[in-house]
This record gives structure tokens, C-alpha cells and sequence, in this order.
């Protein structure tokens, strides 16, 4: 597995990142001797970064994920978040605070490697909305950077999601280590030019802005969803129902557009959608990781058998790109 530094922090992640969300669900919903068979070989084949959120499970990722790493003893980088409630907004670096000690208690950890915020930016604050705003963001880098000096964690991100012009204040504030942002074969614009009338929301190239800061870049919905699969039959254990982010109307709109890159297989440059997605996501040098989330063993072995494969050749993105355009 290939290592690449996740921005100016000094670590080296795996390409590869292993996601312990609700959408492939099996840190969630899946029985614990399969979860720990699953960890244990993504340890095996040298995927080091771990992803987990209180709201994967309402803190179910975070126990499971904490109880087997203590099992494994594995030695590995992990990441929590935090999202702000509404009802919060008004003493956000004590709900910060509040957060992380709840995330440690189920983790069983003193500390985790890196400490994101969860919620969406916005250019204002919305009513009943869980979205901040640039002007929020000094408040949650001094409760990152109390936290840092408690040593409760080493490093802080932000997630990447809300309105693109917020984002990229956000990105041009600093203040920051990390940035999850979504990348896909679908929605490429956090790291490619798409035309004026791409029909998805435009991250205006969000990625090479926030790697020309030296902000370390976690990719995420990088199988939009699992809708670049090209079907839309879904694992017992994963979400049944999943929101596009950034993508289609819905799910079954994105897995039929999904199959207008099925050329890919048909002439042997993969064995399948979910290869190509991979590929797709890692081809991106100034990704450090690309989050995969799995419902199986079986599905872990194939993600990493296509990374492997290295990023997809310069003919076959162009293709991509002409087509889904």
C-alpha cells in the first residue's frame, strides 16, 4: 500500500483509507468477529488511516472501532469528529470539549490523531441549520487548539461539505490541518475544471486550493455512495438508502449514470465500476487518502486489490471525462 503525507502534518497515510460509516455499515451493523476480521487484514495489508463519527451508529463505530484496535493492538492513525447541534451554536468550543471526551470514552483512547468538524459551511447562518460559517471558524480552532495542548488530540480538520464559496474562505482562513472533501467520477470538480454547465454543485478545484495551503486532503463519496457500482441492489448491512452528496436527484440517478463508464470494462482497463471509482480517486496526487467504506471482508479485498492496480491510465480519464460530459 502506498503512503503519501497528509499535508503538513508529518504523517504518511495510506492511499487507501478504511471508512467506519453508515453507509457500507460493517462497523456499524456487522457482526464483531467479521469487523474484526475485516480490521485485522486491512492492518495486514497496510491501511493505517481509520475514519469513525459519533454519528455512525449514535457512537457504534466508535465503540466497535476502539475495542478492536485495543484487541489488535494495531498501531494506526485514527480520526473522529464532532458536529455542532443547533441548540449548541451558541457555546460551540464547550460542545467541542463535550464531544471529544464523549468520543475517547468510547474509543478507549486518551487521545485520537486527528479531530474533525463534522458539520456543512455556509456563506450565513440558517435558521434550524447545523451549518456554521467562516466567521464560526476561529471559535472552533481555539477549542482544536485547547484540545491539542490538553493532549486529546495531535492534529484538526474540517469537513468539506456546505456551499463552495464557504469552503473556500474556509481553506483561505487556515487554521486547520485537514479537510475531508468529496471527489468521485461523478462530481470531480474539487479537483478538475468541469464546464459551465455541469450540472452538480462546482467545488471550483476545492482540493488543489487546500493542498497549495499545505492542508491534507481525505477524499470521500469517492464511490459516490456505492451508486458507481452501476446498480442500485445494496448489501444486508449497508444503507438501504443513501443521499446523493453533490451528485444526482437520487441514488438510482447516479448508478444509471454510473453505466455511461462501463467502456472501461468492456475494453479490460478494469474488472468492474468499483475498480475504476478507485482508481479514479487515487489518481489524484494531491488526495492523501481516499475513504472506502465496506459492508464485507470480500469487498475490503477488492478495494485494495484495485488500488493496487494504480491510478487509471491518461486515455481512459479523458474518456471518462468526454463522456460523462
Amino acid at each position: 500500500m502506498n503512503r503519501r503525507p497528509l499535508g503538513r502534518t508529518g504523517l504518511q497515510v495510506s492511499e487507501l483509507g478504511f471508512g467506519c460509516g453508515m453507509v457500507g455499515g460493517l462497523l456499524v451493523r456487522g457482526e464483531y468477529p467479521e469487523m474484526r476480521r475485516a480490521v485485522a487484514r486491512a492492518v495486514e495489508l497496510e491501511i493505517d488511516y481509520f475514519d469513525t463519527a459519533p454519528l455512525y451508529g449514535d457512537g457504534q463505530s466508535e465503540v466497535n472501532l476502539g475495542a478492536i484496535l485495543r484487541e489488535l493492538r494495531a498501531g494506526v492513525t485514527v480520526g473522529t469528529k464532532v458536529r455542532i447541534a443547533v441548540e449548541d451554536m451558541a457555546h460551540i468550543e464547550t460542545a467541542i470539549a463535550a464531544s471529544v471526551e464523549a468520543s475517547l470514552r468510547r474509543l478507549g483512547r486518551d487521545a485520537v490523531d486527528l479531530f474533525q468538524l463534522h458539520n456543512p459551511l455556509a456563506t450565513q447562518r440558517r435558521a434550524e441549520s447545523a451549518a456554521l460559517t467562516s466567521e464560526d471558524l476561529p471559535a472552533v480552532i481555539r477549542a482544536f487548539e485547547r484540545l491539542h495542548r490538553q493532549g486529546k488530540t495531535r492534529f484538526w480538520g474540517i469537513t468539506g461539505l456546505g456551499d463552495t464559496e464557504a469552503l473556500h474562505r474556509a481553506v483561505d482562513l487556515g487554521g486547520f490541518h485537514t479537510i475531508q472533501t468529496v471527489y468521485n467520477m461523478l462530481n470531480p470538480s474539487g479537483g478538475r475544471r468541469v464546464p459551465a454547465d455541469f450540472p452538480y454543485q462546482d467545488y471550483r478545484q476545492l482540493i488543489d486550493r487546500a493542498f497549495a495551503g499545505g492542508i491534507g486532503v481525505i477524499a470521500i463519496r469517492v464511490l459516490a455512495g456505492g451508486a458507481l457500482s452501476g446498480t442500485t441492489a445494496r448489501h444486508p448491512i449497508a444503507m438501504q438508502r443513501v443521499a446523493p452528496l453533490a451528485t444526482g436527484h437520487d441514488y438510482t440517478a447516479d448508478a444509471v449514470r454510473a453505466r455511461l463508464v462501463d467502456f472501461l470494462v468492456a475494453d479490460g482497463t478494469v474488472a468492474g465500476l468499483p475498480e475504476a471509482a478507485l482508481r479514479f480517486a487515487i489518481g489524484k496526487p494531491e488526495i492523501a487518502t481516499a475513504l472506502v467504506g465496506t459492508s464485507s471482508l470480500e469487498q475490503l479485498e477488492q478495494a485494495v486489490a484495485a488500488v493496487r492496480r494504480g491510478a487509471l491510465p491518461p486515455e481512459a480519464l479523458e474518456r471518462i471525462g468526454t463522456v460523462l460530459r
